[in-house]
């Protein structure tokens, strides 16, 4: 039986206002791709395949048009929600999409979902568990919920395949993060310890973008096939290759995605960045974080930098990583300033750059309008 794995999809992201739809659906294209060249039985999604409960338009026309392809090949997808999809939304329509090999668990309703796929070897049973808040099955933690749940299952005899989307932890050791991850772990209530899995040939996890094994057993994140944050410079993201024996032995290959748009940092004053060699040295319209080492207040830098790199989506600036080390600052408001000095100073706090015009005067009229519903 051979599967690829891969999940945290988010479809419909946007990252620093810049929609990522044309990346997706490039990603999209190489699983398609990958399955047909690998001849694969199933293809599996483990959660988090939009980027929020309620999608885009776009969003959901991709994903539609990527099941299509996927059905239209013989190939079944075995998808699940995560934390990041309405659950009900996702399992729309399943039992009809289930008859063209789309099987989705939305919900956990009276029990695992289950998929049974043949090969030469006979049956291997997928179970597809979506992520569920702990309360929905009335246990204290994500552990215990997780417990429960697979308790209540009867489990068939030769190869089992466990699909789901947890903070999955080996002994209390928690996964490798990034900062595209936007789950909070908290007092070990969100920890799902991966000897809960024992007994499954393969455990396909999604939840954690950094792709790593979990655990002693065959317990692995996939990660996300493109980099949503600037903490996953450098990061090389696949999907996993599943290959299981007769036996229920697995074996696991990671194929490299190749994104449309590199991911990269560079840092210098603004003047050496635009020289024409340090410009050519690397793809242009990689997607880019600037810092900028000038002391001097600089004129519209982000439209000047964009003439050499298109794609700049954040700009940064030494200066103020000097201020933050320099000791304690107050994030207190400051009552004396006016509500509309207080959003523009925490636009700035977040996105480390001044309002431009447009900005300004929406924020200005927010506060106008907010402070005369007040009084």
């Amino acid at each position: 039986m051979r599967f690829l794995h891969t999940g945290d999809l988010h479809l419909g992201k946007t990252l620093n206002d810049v929609s990522l739809l044309k990346d997706q659906k490039e990603i999209l294209g190489q699983i398609v791709e990958t399955a047909r060249r690998e001849s694969v039985d199933a293809v599996v999604l483990s959660g988090d395949i939009y980027d929020r409960a309620v999608p885009p338009a776009e969003a959901v026309t991709l994903l539609d048009g990527f099941l299509t392809e996927l059905s239209g090949c013989g190939i079944p997808a075995l998808v699940i929600s995560g934390n990041h999809d309405s659950p009900e939304r996702l399992g729309f329509a399943g039992e009809i999409l289930s008859k063209s090999g789309v099987y989705v668990a939305g919900t956990c309703d009276g029990g695992i979902k289950r998929v049974t796929l043949s090969d030469a070897f006979g049956e291997v049973t997928f179970f597809l568990l979506p992520f569920v808040k702990p309360l929905t099955v009335d246990a204290p933690d994500s552990g215990e919920a997780v417990r429960r749940l697979l308790q209540r299952e009867e489990m068939p005899e030769g190869r089992r395949v466990l699909i789901t989307h947890f903070f999955v932890t080996d002994q209390g050791k928690a996964p490798a993060l990034s900062d595209s991850e936007t789950a909070v772990y908290v007092g070990g209530l969100d920890g799902v310890d991966a000897s809960l899995f024992d007994g499954f040939s393969y455990v396909a996890l999604g939840h954690i973008h950094r792709p790593q094994k979990a655990g002693k057993g065959p317990v692995y994140y996939a990660g996300a096939p493109l980099a949503y944050s600037f903490s996953e410079v450098g990061q090389e993201k696949t999907m996993n290759l599943v290959e299981l024996d007769g036996t229920g032995e697995a074996r696991v290959r990671r194929i490299a995605f190749s994104p449309l748009h590199g991911m990269r940092r560079i840092r210098g004053r603004l003047s050496e960045l635009l020289r024409p060699d340090v410009v050519e040295a690397a793809d242009r319209t990689d997607y880019i974080q600037a810092t900028l080492t000038d002391e001097e207040e600089l004129i519209d830098p982000m439209d000047t930098l964009r003439n050499a790199y298109p794609n700049v989506m954040q700009i940064l600036f030494s200066k103020n990583e000097t201020k933050e080390q320099g000791g304690y600052v107050s994030r207190l408001p400051d009552k004396k300033k006016s509500v509309a000095a207080l959003f523009t100073g925490f636009y700035e706090l977040v996105r480390e750059e001044e309002p431009d015009e447009e900005r300004r005067l929406l924020i200005a009229r927010t506060a106008e309008e907010a402070q005369e519903e007040k009084g």
